[in-house]
């Protein structure tokens, strides 16, 4: 960021400090598409109009300032229109993965204490409203509820065509409802795998994202000109801010595309985006598809989805290009590079410096003391609220530091370099696992057997979930599978299976199992 542009960045971005204000300045932008999905797209008048019907709708239904909504919606228009109808109104949005069992939905629900619900009828070939009636344990989901299960949880509707369609895009009652939102109120719960088996809902609010966000736009020059192909899930943060959040900020054009490889390049050839963001392993079968050879996909100059970027752009060895590092309770990207050239060897695998309001320090685990290496602890703007529900001491220390459990070593340059996790999440495919919540789905499906989950690194996965059944008994990791299936989201059910008998386990000194060795072990089994 030049002096100019963060001369400029807090009067510009006071003016745009809740969803509603930023959309309402974005709607000047008349036709032009916000979002492009596949064969559908959405512009930022209709954004505007849309959401401001929905809005209206909610309204009617009960819905206003500090409500609690759970949204199930893959990446299209309509989580865009409903997310920003919930925005405009003040209410809590609370996305939920679209890969979510009905175990799975039911305990997010409850955990947030949800009042409403809305979800999409279906989405790549499954019928939610199938899942969201197993969810919630009934089949009668019209109309007022009363779910012993779920006593707070007032209403569900699957799809946005009822509230939409009564709403009025004039009616003065959301107008009234979006002078009242303020930058401090919450915008987003978003759930993250934690260390229990308990996911946790991570609040932020809409002065935090939206001015973390255009900080984040400058830093990597995104603004209106650009359009950015990212296949990030919207109801994960990476997605939802950095992604569909950023864009709109922007002004920009946000690409998504799950169609099959020859589809999504002849739309990516089309629709030319300039920038690229996601997991290189999510467009990999378009590097494999036949007619790829032949693409003509020079418009894309700048991004980390490398397997499709033009050979130019393209860097010899990805780990002399900088790389970004974010969690859901940093709002995003935290650490991001300053631009998009090779570095020095010296620089190998950097994660670039912190973002503009964020304060940072490296601190050993075991003395306490400031330091080159050790665990980050970061602080600020962007750092969420806390956890949904749970006392500010559990999330924070007494000074307002969040410890990210990130291993980092930092260099003179004020460069940071990842070296791994205090804890055991497990990150794979952009994701996040929680091995004692698989194991304790594990132990529900095999009787009580004892198992160990690790991540074994993995090219093109970051790590590969695998479970270590503990014991003589023979595996059938098959079964075993097809078991977790009714338990478990598909990017949480371990993909190898191993077993070991409780004496080969490495252990410490202290008789704990030395997980870092037996990650060593089974990567060469």
């Amino acid at each position: 960021m030049n002096e100019a542009q963060a001369a400029a960045q807090p009067s510009d971005m006071l003016a745009r400090d809740t969803m509603a204000a930023l959309l309402r300045h974005q709607a000047r932008l008349g036709d032009k598409s916000l979002v492009v999905v596949d064969t559908k797209r959405l512009s930022y008048a209709d954004a505007d109009r849309r959401s401001r019907k929905l809005a209206s709708g909610l309204a009617a239904g009960g819905i206003g300032r500090g409500s609690r909504v759970a949204m199930l919606f893959g990446n299209g228009p309509d989580f865009a229109v409903c997310f920003l109808a919930l925005a405009r109104i003040g209410a809590l949005a609370m996305p939920i993965s679209t890969l979510s069992t009905p175990i799975e939905i039911g305990g997010m629900l409850r955990n947030a204490d949800a009042e409403f619900f809305l979800s999409t009828p279906s989405y790549r070939g499954k019928d939610f409203g199938a899942i969201v009636a197993r969810a919630l344990g009934t089949e009668d989901i019209a109309g007022d509820l009363l779910l012993a299960d779920l006593p707070v949880l007032r209403r569900v509707w699957i799809g946005i065509e009822g509230p939409e369609a009564a709403g009025d895009a004039d009616d003065p009652r959301v107008v009234a409802l979006e002078a009242q939102v303020s930058p401090a109120d919450p915008l987003v719960v978003i759930h993250t795998s934690g260390s229990t088996s308990a996911p946790k809902g991570v609040t932020h609010t809409h002065g935090q994202v939206l001015r973390n966000m255009a900080r984040q736009n400058l830093r990597r020059d995104y603004t209106e000109k650009e359009c950015l192909l990212s296949n990030s899930p919207w109801f994960w943060i990476g997605g939802l801010a950095f992604g569909f959040i950023a864009t709109l900020t922007a002004g920009a054009r946000l690409l998504c595309t799950s169609l099959p490889p020859a589809e999504a390049l002849d739309l990516i050839e089309a629709e030319q985006p300039t920038m690229t963001n996601g997991v290189a392993s999510t467009v990999l079968a378009l590097a494999k598809d036949p007619s790829f050879a032949g693409r003509n996909l020079s418009s894309m100059r700048r991004g980390n989805l490398y397997p499709i970027m033009p050979p130019d752009v393209r860097p010899a060895d990805p780990e002399l290009r900088y790389n970004l590092l974010g969690m859901t309770e940093t709002g995003s990207v935290y650490l991001l590079g300053g631009h998009e050239q090779d570095l020095p060897e010296a620089k190998r695998g950097s994660f670039g410096s912190a973002v503009e309001g964020v304060e940072t320090r490296i601190v050993d685990p075991e003395t306490g003391l400031d330091g080159p290496a050790g665990e980050m602890w970061v602080r600020g703007a962007n750092v969420m609220q806390g956890y949904y529900g749970r006392e500010r001491h559990e999330a924070f220390d007494d000074d307002g530091w969040f410890h990210t459990g990130d291993m980092m070593a930092v260099d003179a340059d004020g460069d940071f370099y990842f070296k791994g996790r205090t804890g055991d999440i497990i990150r794979t495919s952009g994701a996040q696992v929680s091995p004692r919540e698989v194991e304790g789905a594990i132990s529900e499906a095999a009787s009580g057997r004892m198992s160990i989950v690790i991540g074994i690194p993995d090219p093109e996965r970051d790590n590969l979930v695998t479970a270590v059944m503990v014991g003589d008994e023979p595996v059938d990791g098959d079964a075993l599978r097809l078991a977790l299936k009714a338990r478990l989201a598909p990017y949480k059910i371990p993909r190898k299976w191993v077993q070991m008998a409780e004496k080969d386990l490495p252990t410490m000194s202290s008789g704990k199992i030395d997980l870092r060795k037996l990650v060593e072990i089974v990567r060469d089994l």
